[in-house]
């Protein structure tokens, strides 16, 4: 390229490369400087891509002691900015300029590359390495931003971008690596879906603040997703469509304080399988409208929905299936709308609050060291009879057993002594007969002063009737002396004898008396013997 064939802006940036220095080209006016106004602009602003491109590729040697660079300001670029498969040397910084196409930079090898407050119809840099900063702060990319499968060794810069392909991919991430910080933030947008499946990112990512918009989909599609600090989806962070983060890792914690996300009847949160090192928090003003799961996630600290609120009528609004957490923090602002599954979920500590209780829960499975507040027995079971999948026994047991671990037997009984009520209820009528005689007598077991009081009440009533009429001998031999007390007790116990039974025959109405205080004896130690041994094994 030749240098009379430059124009005067063009002329001016190849003068200024050798030694790194900047053109600037705007107005000073920040209403005539705007890029969305570029078609306006005259012809003393215009830059060719090609000039660019000559320029990254060699046209110039930097000046002795100088590091050379593309520094330019306020233009217009017209042409392809075509980089594909280059090696570039030398830092590229773009500020306010206006783009007519789209650079393509896909498997470029980059410098340290400034793309600031600019306006693009798309930009591909698919495979891009770049040595350094990617910085796009303040600009407006609209067709796509694509960086799948790029590296960039130091911080890509995303602040105040806005991303525009409604239907499309606004941010194709797929596979992309950055070694620092990902900023997403201070009024970032994207109109269309957000892709980051099996990107790696060393530092943290940092969303706060960003709006989101892809109704019809993912709003943000971030599986398998690695990041080695903390991910900020906070302070203002909104999504209409899904935010799927399915078998990520995050190895800080993960923030999605008073975050809005809105996909109504579908899923708004997809954290299946995700492992999180520390914390995270859907607190304190986080709403969603639609799924949240954590099913199979693995949370090394705490899952907090402290203040939060879930709605997802009709369907599971709150899955914690399969959830593994040392804490969980289940106290929303309102009750969750919709089913809280924590079916098969492992979890250190749960904290709840029964003005929060959801109506419907699934506890099959669920299994916690401790519960907070513990609340009495009867209290709790109005939260397991919330299950929607009716009796299963693993929630009673499991429950009990942290009853017992605390110190408060009395209600670990009360709550195995509910469980066999409530699985009475799915038995057959012979069956829901035998149980209501054990409920009645010892209570499963669980009662077991009970047997001495229908003992005591059924001797009182024998002694009371054969003190009116003592039975008849049996024969003239020498018989023990009548005791009606004595008599009546040797009727009730089913094994051994005091000598009465034996030795006297009652008649007519009293041998009715008789039969049926054998006969109860005989119910009473058999049950007693049933439910000593269900205790027993429970034990």
């Amino acid at each position: 390229m030749r240098i009379e064939e430059l124009s005067s802006p063009e002329r001016a940036l190849w003068e200024a490369f050798p030694r790194g220095g900047s053109v600037d080209l705007t107005t000073g006016n920040p209403v005539f400087d705007d890029p969305s106004d570029a078609d306006r602009w005259t012809a003393d602003r215009v830059v060719r891509a090609e000039v660019i491109v000559a320029l990254l590729l060699g046209a110039q040697d930097a000046e002795p002691g100088e590091i050379a660079a593309v520094r330019l300001t306020g233009a217009r670029i017209t042409g392809t900015l075509n980089l594909g498969h280059a090696e570039v040397t030398v830092p590229l910084a773009l500020t306010g300029c206006s783009f007519d196409e789209s650079p393509h930079l896909y498997w470029a090898s980059m410098r340290s590359m400034h793309i600031l407050r600019c306006r693009l119809p798309g930009l591909v840099a698919s495979g891009t390495t770049v040595e350094g900063h990617l910085w796009l702060e303040g600009s407006h990319v609209s067709g796509g931003l694509w960086l799948d499968g790029a590296h960039i060794t130091g911080i890509l810069n995303l602040s105040g971008v806005h991303l525009l392909n409604p239907g499309g991919d606004a941010l194709l991430g797929d596979r992309l690596a950055v070694d620092a910080n990902v900023y997403c933030d201070q009024g970032f947008t994207a109109d269309g879906e957000v892709r980051l499946p099996g990107a790696r990112i060393g530092g943290q990512l940092i969303f706060r603040g960003a709006r989101l918009r892809n109704p019809s989909g993912s709003a943000l599609y971030a599986s398998r997703l690695d990041v080695a600090a903390n991910v900020f989806c906070d302070g203002g962070f909104s999504a209409n469509g899904a935010v799927r983060l399915r078998g990520a890792r995050v190895g800080g914690y993960l923030s999605l304080v008073g975050a809005v996300l809105n996909h109504p009847d579908r899923t708004a949160l997809n954290a299946d399988d995700l492992a999180v090192e520390t914390d995270v928090y859907c607190s304190d003003g986080f709403d969603a409208k639609g799924l949240v799961s954590f099913a199979g996630a693995r949370i090394g600290g705490q899952l907090s929905l402290r203040g939060g609120r879930i709605s997802n009528a009709g369907g599971i609004a709150l899955s914690c299936q399969r959830l593994q957490a040392d804490d969980v923090l289940l106290r929303p602002a309102e009750p969750i709308e919709g089913l809280v599954d924590y079916s098969y979920a492992k979890i250190s500590r749960l904290r709840d609050d029964p003005a929060t209780w959801p109506a419907g829960l699934q506890l099959d499975g669920l299994s916690y060291d401790a519960i907070d507040p513990p609340l009495r027995a009867q209290e709790r079971l109005n939260w397991l009879r919330r299950d929607t999948d009716g009796y299963q026994p693993q929630p009673y047991e499991r429950l009990a057993e942290t009853y017992r671990s605390i110190g408060l037997d009395a209600e670990g009984r009360t709550v195995l002594l509910a469980k066999q009520r409530d699985r009475r209820a799915g038995l057959t009528t012979p069956s829901k007969a035998w149980g209501f005689v054990q409920d009645v007598t010892v209570g499963y077991g669980y009662r077991p002063f009970r047997a001495t009081t229908w003992l005591l009440v059924l001797l009182a009533i024998g002694t009371v009737v054969f003190s009116f009429r003592r039975p008849p001998v049996l024969d003239d031999g020498q018989r023990p002396h009548f005791n009606a007390f004595f008599y009546t007790l040797d009727l009730l116990l089913p094994i051994g004898s005091l000598g009465q039974e034996i030795a006297y025959s009652p008649a007519g109405v009293y041998q009715w008396v008789a039969n049926l205080l054998v006969a109860a004896g005989l119910v009473l130690g058999l049950t007693v013997a049933a439910g000593v041994t269900r205790v027993l094994s429970r034990e």
